[in-house]
């Protein structure tokens, strides 16, 4: 797993950055690229974006840990990666999106002594929602479709049109669709790893640092379920909205970097 971080000399807090499945480190380039609202912060604080197993440079997960891959399998891999960039027990703020920002719950929930504020943008987290409810069902019906796909472009098909509206894979070049096809393997590891995780609603009022809770206006039900119930089972937690839908953080960088930045600005 690599990372990117800037600028290494920073007095302030390290900002880890976590990204959405398929997708890698490179999602967070604006943000580091000081686009955010406030480049005072940006300036005094080293970020660091990694690479989630099996994206980007990261290696893929182990074959013996496929059956049972969880979000410990990932967090444990995170906490490895920061290793090799901070001190063991060093605090940092934690921000991540979809996949990512399902990660960062966890890491927030048992690692509170590190984790000095989380901000989260419509985590998948789809443990924390009731098998009966709609947003969940709609899941299980996205889940069922990609392993029922003849072939791993037609299940990137399906789960690449979810997030971003019917036509959205078709209407890719050709090497990003294949691209994207080559992914399948990891979002499916990704769905295990989500729905197998224990932790419910009640388990997240161990997260006492401060947090924001950010979803898409447009984002899918299932989603913004989860990031309303999210909001208010965290006890130290605001939420709001901005402009796009799921893949907001990046269609529509610029709005959601401002909202990150401001919540960490407030923490500094």
């Amino acid at each position: 797993m690599t990372a990117t971080a800037a600028p290494t000399s920073a007095p302030g807090l390290p900002v880890v950055l976590l990204h959405s499945s398929m997708s890698s480190r490179s999602q967070w380039s604006a943000l580091m690229a000081a686009h955010g609202a406030d480049h005072h912060f940006i300036a005094h604080h080293h970020f660091i974006a990694l690479d989630l197993l099996g994206y980007g440079k990261a290696p893929f997960p182990p074959p013996d840990t496929h059956a049972t891959f969880s979000l410990a399998h990932e967090a444990d891999a995170v906490l490895a990666a920061l290793a090799t960039h901070l001190p063991a027990d060093a605090p940092f703020h934690l921000i991540g999106h979809s996949y990512g920002g399902a990660t960062a719950l966890r890491l927030a929930r048992l690692h509170p002594q590190r984790v000095r504020s989380l901000a989260v943008f419509e985590p998948v987290a789809f443990h924390l929602l009731e098998e009966s409810d709609a947003g969940r069902q709609e899941v299980a019906r996205v889940i069922a479709a990609i392993e029922a796909a003849a072939t791993p472009e037609d299940a990137a098909r399906v789960f690449l049109d979810y997030w971003n509206g019917a036509g959205a894979f078709d209407a890719l070049p050709a090497p990003l669709r294949e691209r994207f096809a080559a992914q399948v393997a990891k979002v499916r590891l990704d769905f295990v790893a989500l729905l197998g995780e224990a932790a419910t609603l009640r388990d997240m009022a161990a997260i006492t640092a401060p947090a924001l809770v950010l979803s898409g206006r447009d984002g899918p039900a299932s989603t913004r379920a989860v990031a309303t119930r999210l909001a208010s089972a965290l006890p130290n937690a605001r939420s709001a909205q901005t402009p796009g839908g799921h893949m907001a953080p990046i269609t529509h960088a610029a709005e959601v970097n401002r909202a990150f930045i401001a919540f960490l600005a407030a923490q500094a």
